[in-house]
């Protein structure tokens, strides 16, 4: 990867965006991971205006941490970044105190998490509005349109994906380019969701380069008895995501009425 054209294109390709859409700037969510930095971090060098959401829901400290000091880190090199926090742990308490009892924990935990993946969409909505900017999204190629690895009209729900086709490796590839702080570089990547340190692999069961040698091997026509062992492992693990996420990397199923009923 030619890394500092691939960012030159990526940071032009948003101007041009932003131009054509009339808009004033971008808004983002920090999340203290590498993905969200590194996508700040092009849509600083746009010049634009960037407001920069932090948006603690039972967050661990130290991904809030990371996500501050990138901030910061941010407004000290470009002068039209500003931030606001947004505390919605209140917000996310009440909903949830609100909600009928379940029975099943487990089904009830994963729905919260994607609760609080759609508040903040919510969040960084209301404030493109009031300032005529657009939601930056910060999923790459792997997340999107491999395992599908986010939350449908939560952080899936954004006006566009400047990462979108950038592998998880290529993403720290650019973000060791754009110098992003050194321990967001080496935290293990977490959707944030669950209000501990659990990381994607945990959830996943496979590292990011596996998903992505998955991912090509699975483009390539390959099937599951094409492998044996672990690679065997992660193929079934990557296609099972694949195939049960598919609803969030299609378009929406629409009805067609046939013409003779109409």
């Amino acid at each position: 990867m030619q890394t500092e054209k691939v960012v030159n294109y990526i940071v032009n390709w948003l101007k041009d965006y932003a131009t054509k859409a009339g808009v004033n700037g971008f808004v983002i969510g920090i999340s203290g991971g590498i993905d969200s930095a590194v996508t700040s971090t092009l849509c600083a060098k746009t010049g634009f205006p960037l407001l920069c959401l932090e948006m603690p829901i039972h967050q661990s400290p130290s991904q809030v941490n990371r996500a501050l000091c990138h901030i910061e880190w941010l407004q000290e090199k470009f002068p039209k970044v500003s931030m606001t926090q947004v505390n919605l742990t209140p917000v996310f308490d009440s909903l949830v105190a609100s909600l009928p009892f379940v029975k099943n924990e487990e089904d009830r935990f994963m729905s919260l998490a994607n609760t609080r993946a759609r508040l903040r969409m919510t969040s960084l909505y209301y404030f493109a509005a009031l300032h005529k900017y657009l939601v930056a999204g910060t999923g790459n190629k792997v997340e999107d349109f491999g395992v599908g690895f986010y939350t449908k009209y939560g952080d899936g729900g954004v006006d566009l994906s400047p990462i979108a086709d950038l592998l998880k490796t290529e993403v720290y590839t650019i973000a060791k380019h754009l110098g992003i702080n050194q321990d967001i570089i080496e935290a293990a990547p977490t959707d944030g969701l669950w209000g501990d340190d659990r990381t994607d692999e945990d959830q996943i069961g496979a590292s990011y380069p596996e998903l992505e040698w998955a991912m090509k091997m699975d483009e390539a026509g390959k099937h599951a008895e094409d492998f044996t062992g672990r690679e065997q492992v992660v193929f079934n693990i990557y296609k099972r995501f694949n195939t049960a996420n598919k609803h969030k990397m299609i378009p929406i199923p629409i009805c067609e009425i046939p013409n003779n009923l109409m």
